[in-house]
């Protein structure tokens, strides 16, 4: 079989556990009716744990079932979405910024600055402005949220700061959803200055948060963007190879930037070569700095970002056997996920598995939905 018909057939095979199961449950036992938003975490034998609220949830969910809508899902996607959007009045602040955490009535528990949380909301509300809901109002929304951000967060050389007061280290990952989030609004809104922040943070990636040695993206770095090479804040995440690699693809893409290409192909070798398990074919949490295993457990967003990456390689492949292999190892990483949804309660699926290759036993995080439902998207795209 081709790497092509492979990783279609493992499409095909995602994509029915995704509408048949999945959404179901998280469009049903997932969502909080009652008190408005999502549910957090479901317990391993699929009840529902009670968990302070977090507005990247909200974010990703939102984003979850604008993306079941456009992959054709019959269910009341719309309707999940518009429950998302109104939940999201909690999490705005009345200086126009994000809440962090609320309890489930909305009752604010931590209001602090978090980039992260900033970006999810920003991403979802790109989600459902893109399927066409209440376009302005959410566009309006989030120009308003970016500018308070930048007016009072932005990083005297570029990104963004932690906090104010200012905390330390100094984090790739929000910059990365920050320039997902960049990217969907530069997608559908005229506005330049989504397209500027994306440049900015890209640009800011390929100056810094790249290993001059080795190649790898690095995770932390102090008040002046310089990383951190003592433990444990040297670590290399196999999954953020994969994800930043998918991101500098489509910027690179966007801009014409070779340089751009060539950080997100050794991102991928990265990732998928120190930092896939060989026996067991799943990409691992850490390595060390030298790129030596450091935590061998397996998670599984970091095989939706396998996927991710090798689909959009396989679509900028300079010929057919090298899109053919990249086709290939799309196939293998989206086998693999689907491993974690081996859960006794359908739609659910296991969080890590161990070394031993056995999943281990811990609630389910709503917060993987959002990574699942852009695999999917992503190869559905390139299946065309």
């Amino acid at each position: 079989m081709s790497g092509r018909a492979d990783l279609a057939a493992a499409f095909a095979d995602i994509r029915a556990w995704l509408f048949d199961r999945a959404l179901p449950l998280w469009s049903t036992r997932g969502t909080d009716f009652e008190h408005g938003g999502f549910i957090e975490k479901l317990a391993p034998d699929g009840a529902i744990l009670a968990e302070p609220r977090r507005a990247r949830v909200t974010g990703r969910q939102i984003y979850a079932f604008a993306t079941a809508e456009k992959l054709g899902w019959p269910g009341p996607a719309r309707a999940i979405l518009r429950h998302g959007i109104k939940g999201l009045d909690r999490f705005v602040s009345p200086a126009g910024l994000v809440i962090r955490t609320t309890d489930e009535t909305g009752t604010v528990l931590d209001d602090g600055f978090d980039l992260y949380d900033h970006a999810f909301v920003l991403f979802g509300l790109a989600a459902a402005a893109s399927v066409g809901e209440k376009a302005a109002d959410l566009e309006a929304l989030a120009e308003g949220i970016r500018g308070r951000m930048q007016a009072g967060f932005a990083h005297p050389r570029a990104g963004f700061e932690e906090s104010r007061p200012r905390s330390l280290p100094l984090k790739a990952n929000p910059h990365m959803h920050m320039l997902e989030a960049s990217l969907a609004w530069a997608a559908i809104s005229d506005d330049p200055a989504w397209m500027a922040l994306a440049d900015e943070i890209a640009e800011l990636c390929l100056a810094t948060f790249l290993d001059p040695g080795t190649g790898a993206l690095r995770e932390y770095f102090d008040g002046d963007w310089i990383r951190i090479d003592t433990p444990p804040d040297d670590v290399v995440e196999p999954g953020h190879q994969f994800e930043w690699a998918w991101l500098l693809l489509r910027w690179g893409r966007l801009r014409r930037r070779d340089d751009a290409l060539s950080a997100a192909r050794r991102l991928i070798a990265v990732g998928e070569g120190p930092g896939v398990d060989a026996v067991g074919g799943l990409a691992i949490n850490e390595l060390n700095r030298d790129l030596s295993i450091r935590d061998d457990r397996c998670r599984l967003w970091p095989q939706t970002e396998r996927t991710k990456a090798h689909c959009l390689a396989m679509a900028l492949a300079d010929d057919d056997a090298e899109r053919d292999a990249a086709a290939g190892r799309a196939a293998a990483a989206l086998r693999g996920l689907m491993r974690f949804f081996e859960h006794p309660v359908a739609g659910a699926w296991y969080e890590h598995i161990g070394a031993d290759g056995k999943p281990m036993i811990e609630p389910t995080r709503a917060s993987s939905l959002y990574h699942i439902t852009c695999a999917v998207a992503e190869v559905a795209d390139r299946l065309g």
